[in-house]
């Protein structure tokens, strides 16, 4: 891309993300754009050092970096300045369902039909140098490294309110609107949650726990094929089962073939070592109600006021994913699982914690959070390629939701 302005003519190149050279001025780029409109209060992501975080704990991955450079003559170069930047990320996901037999006279059973899936995130471009078609670029040069590795279908997610992320994909790239998940997000108290007596809280073993998801859900919408790597992860705080206090756990063959009639899982993943949160531009009255809220919430744990953690300073996150379970008391139980991860969030120093849940699911309504501190979430999907089959699903895009969704930490 280039541009006559002085005189030599300006061109920006889009290249790969140099650790060694470019991490400061990536920097600077992140920290301009984290602005709220009009002075209001804005979320500043803190990526302790690392711009690729958010991806690398992904099967593959890339950063790419949009970088002006002034051509002023006389056969000299001078580097200006590193203007935008996108990730993105390469997975196998499920994307519907097929039935079969395993052999003549056998029930049919549900499969899982699987779809390699490309993730875009972390599109920034400097607020001096959009409407120059910088986005687009990026945007377009990652798609060509989806299509080279074999990604069938790319995405984004993005807020439901960001009108201009909305715009650039779903008129300027040709993404359209696919799902809209809601993002659950509840401050940690001073004080712990309770949970109830009747229900025991087993942490499972990372087999145990990829065993569990792989039979009951692997064909949720986007199940990551490869989760037992993210089970495994250093960041994953452990897989949760919720059963019946009586219930007798003798490992997870049993309970598959045996399940109570009652029981709910969920993960926690600690984000809180890959970034940290700032919310940006409160008032004085603001912080100080915050503030107050901590005291009296210290002071008197046992009255169990709602507060308002540090959120004007760094905090830490945790991510619940993973969720579901059975019975007709699932939600409650899922409700319990809730309060041990806060309590365990309130144990590690975190601000947060959040989750995200299908637009149909029942623990939208079921899981704990602050209306305030939630939103609507926006999945745009693309398919990559014209040519790929199919195959039993048909074009995923044209799919109805499903009552779940499996969202994978590792990208969140």
């Amino acid at each position: 891309m280039e541009q006559s302005g002085g005189n030599g003519v300006r061109v920006v190149v889009i290249r790969e993300y140099d650790p060694k050279t470019d991490i400061e001025r990536v920097e600077q780029v992140e920290s301009s754009c984290e602005v709220g409109p009009n002075g209001e209060l804005s979320l500043y992501t803190d990526l302790l050092g690392d711009p690729i975080c958010r991806v690398r704990n992904s099967p593959a991955y890339l950063m790419l970096v949009a970088e002006v450079i002034d051509d002023v003559g006389d056969n000299e170069r001078e580097t200006k300045e590193i203007v935008g930047m996108i990730r993105g990320c390469i997975k196998t996901v499920t994307c519907g369902t097929k039935f079969s037999r395993a052999k003549t006279g056998d029930p049919v059973k549900p499969m899982p039909v699987f779809t390699k899936l490309a993730y875009i995130l972390g599109l920034r471009v400097s607020p001096f140098h959009r409407r120059m078609g910088i986005g687009i670029k990026l945007v377009q040069r990652m798609e060509e490294w989806f299509g080279d590795n074999g990604a069938e279908y790319s995405y984004i997610a993005t807020d439901d309110a960001n009108e201009p992320s909305v715009s650039l994909f779903t008129e300027k790239c040709g993404y359209s609107k696919f799902r809209n998940p809601s993002v659950l997000v509840h401050p940690v108290f001073a004080h712990r949650l309770p949970v109830s007596n009747r229900v025991r809280i087993i942490k499972l073993s990372p087999a145990d726990g990829e065993l569990i998801y792989r039979r009951r859900f692997s064909t949720t919408e986007f199940f990551p094929r490869d989760i037992d790597s993210v089970l495994k992860n250093q960041l994953n705080l452990g897989t949760f089962l919720a059963v019946p206090r009586k219930y007798n756990w003798v490992g997870s063959d049993k309970f598959l073939s045996d399940p109570p009639e009652n029981w709910a899982i969920m993960s926690v993943w600690n984000c809180k070592d890959v970034f940290k949160l700032e919310v940006k531009g409160a008032s004085k009255l603001r912080k100080g109600f915050a503030k107050t809220t901590r005291i009296l919430d210290r002071v008197f744990p046992f009255l169990r006021l709602p507060s308002l953690p540090k959120i004007f300073s760094p905090f830490g996150l945790h991510m619940l994913y993973g969720l579901g379970g059975s019975g007709p008391m699932y939600t409650k139980y899922a409700k319990d699982l809730f309060g041990f991860a806060h309590n365990l969030a309130k144990e590690c120093k975190c601000g947060v914690v959040a989750t995200e849940v299908s637009s149909e699911d029942p623990l939208k309504l079921a899981i704990p959070h602050w209306k305030v501190l939630s939103f609507t979430d926006l999945w745009c999907i693309k398919r990559l390629g014209e040519d790929y089959s199919d195959g039993s699903v048909g074009d995923w895009r044209k799919s109805q939701p499903g009552l779940s969704i499996f969202v994978d930490p590792r990208e969140f």
